[in-house]
């Protein structure tokens, strides 16, 4: 069991006493003293080994304390890596080649190792978020750095080696905030290496939004074809940033046909992206309803409604007066919550 698990293990125990509650009261299902002893005693003692264990929320309140704990840690990790930024380049031109180069090398095994430190010491991972954080800042600053020390040319490689590290940190310790860093950087690596295929400048990816599909293609694929045993909460990462990687180059290429690789009109290379769009978001959230999959749902019905509504703008803005465009952007949201209640109601005439 890890956290996570045992977290969902209090929730039920805590749904089910409410449950229970509930019977007794209706004169449905009544327990005797010496039950209702027992169940209780069981349930405190379970409980409490699972937050000492794995130190997890026994009450709402406490979940609303984790969650500040939460954005503190990130607000935190922020303001460290601006820390260490900033005191590098306040300090950097004092020191000569030798003491910069052993400052770059050690700077993120300190961090790292205070990463260690915090992650052995609390379950929650908080302060190790913060520590790893820094590490990687500290190990994409380095390669900057060594890169402008020695006179080095950049390439988009660099990306590829903060995203190996992000990751690898990431599984060391079942970071999330840090696999999202990992991904980012691998995503960019990859659109910037499609890019030069063609023969662009890496630094020139944003120019093909199409150079992110094929990343985006690969994040998705990946919970399927590596099984996370241990990290768990890994995969809706990388299925959310997957969808992102190919929902924004398509939003983006249905407004503007003229960053695509296909030798089309541009009107024509929009209308394709568009359709695209739509059946892509479609296809999303029937995915996700199937496998029970809600972050995918979610992004699925968002990018659904962009789409729905770029439409809208697109045929009716210029012609239609504005009170009667936003009334009809009204009943086209009345309509998707019809529609919505509607499939509602035959997944709850499904269920056992």
């Amino acid at each position: 069991m890890n956290r996570a698990e045992a977290q969902r293990r209090a929730d039920r125990i805590r749904a089910f006493r409410d449950e229970l509650a509930d019977l007794e009261r209706d004169q449905v299902l009544a327990l005797t003293a010496e039950q209702g002893g027992r169940l209780r005693t069981h349930q405190d003692a379970l409980l409490q080994r699972l937050a000492g264990e794995f130190d997890i929320d026994l009450s709402d309140t406490q979940k609303q304390m984790s969650w500040g704990m939460r954005i503190a840690s990130l607000l935190g990790a922020i303001a460290l890596c601006a820390a260490v930024f900033f005191l590098f380049f306040r300090i950097w031109g004092l020191l000569g080649t030798p003491v910069q180069v052993g400052i770059l090398v050690t700077a993120p095994l300190v961090a790292l190792a205070l990463t260690e430190f915090a992650a052995r010491r609390e379950e929650t991972l908080y302060f190790a978020t913060l520590a790893a954080l820094a590490a990687c800042a500290c190990f994409i600053l380095d390669l900057s750095a060594l890169g402008a020390i020695f006179n080095m040319r950049p390439t988009q490689n660099a990306f590829l080696a903060w995203g190996a590290f992000a990751l690898a940190v990431a599984y060391a310790y079942g970071l999330r905030l840090i696999l999202a860093a990992g991904i980012l950087c691998l995503a960019g690596y990859l659109s910037a290496t499609v890019g030069t295929w063609s023969g662009f400048y890496w630094l020139s990816l944003g120019y093909r939004p199409e150079n992110f599909l094929l990343g985006g293609a690969l994040l998705l694929a990946a919970p399927e074809l590596v099984r996370h045993r241990r990290c768990h909460d890994f995969p809706p990462i990388y299925r959310i940033f997957g969808l992102l990687s190919l929902f924004i180059p398509i939003l983006v290429l249905s407004n503007w046909g003229g960053g695509s690789y296909l030798r089309l009109q541009d009107s024509h290379v929009e209308v394709i992206y568009q359709i695209a769009g739509f059946v892509l978001a479609a296809a999303a959230i029937a995915a996700g309803i199937r496998r029970q999959w809600r972050e995918v749902t979610n992004t699925g019905s968002v990018f659904f409604v962009i789409h729905l509504y770029t439409k809208f703008f697109d045929w009716w803005w210029d012609w239609m007066p504005k009170y009667l465009f936003f009334a009809v952007l009204s009943l086209a949201a009345v309509l998707v919550l019809l529609i919505l209640r509607r499939l509602r109601g035959v997944f709850r005439e499904s269920a056992p």
